[in-house]
């Protein structure tokens, strides 16, 4: 097992609770404009279904995580199933960092290939354009539709 690294001192080594600031304010964001309803939020429609007409890699995020938050995992798979994945792994990463930083401990670190990784990207991409927009079962149940058109 190799060495923990050298922790940083001073406030500096604090910085992965400060990192925690930014899922907060999202949250707290996702908590008060309630997504799911047709009410339009300051943040307005997806970007990328305004410019394309299509479900694109960011739409669905927000309800998916209103979902989540309110413990639907369902409805929150429905709404970007492949952003939800990748909750966990955010998670994993964020507990390294705080146990390598804090407290000078290491974490078993995955290794992937840069194929495995190219490959996960393709992937996502993939599904988030191209599969969540096909017209046919099963590929409507990912559509996420536009509640403020």
């Amino acid at each position: 097992m190799p060495a923990a690294p050298d922790r940083p001192r001073g406030w500096v080594r604090f910085a992965p609770l400060w990192a925690l600031s930014v899922p907060a304010a999202w949250f707290g964001y996702v908590l008060a404009f309630n997504p799911t309803d047709r009410v339009g939020d300051p943040s307005g429609r997806c970007l990328w279904h305004m410019a394309f007409g299509i479900d694109g890699p960011t739409c669905g995020i927000t309800r998916m995580t209103w979902y989540l938050l309110h413990g639907d995992i369902i409805d929150a798979a429905r709404m970007h199933l492949a952003a939800l994945a990748l909750v966990p792994v955010g998670a994993y990463v964020w507990l390294w960092w705080i146990a390598s930083w804090v407290f000078g401990k290491q974490l078993p670190t995955p290794r992937i290939s840069r194929r495995t990784a190219i490959g996960i990207a393709i992937a996502f991409v993939v599904y988030s354009v191209v599969l969540r927009n096909l017209p046919w079962a099963p590929f409507t149940w990912f559509y996420v539709p536009d509640l403020t058109a």
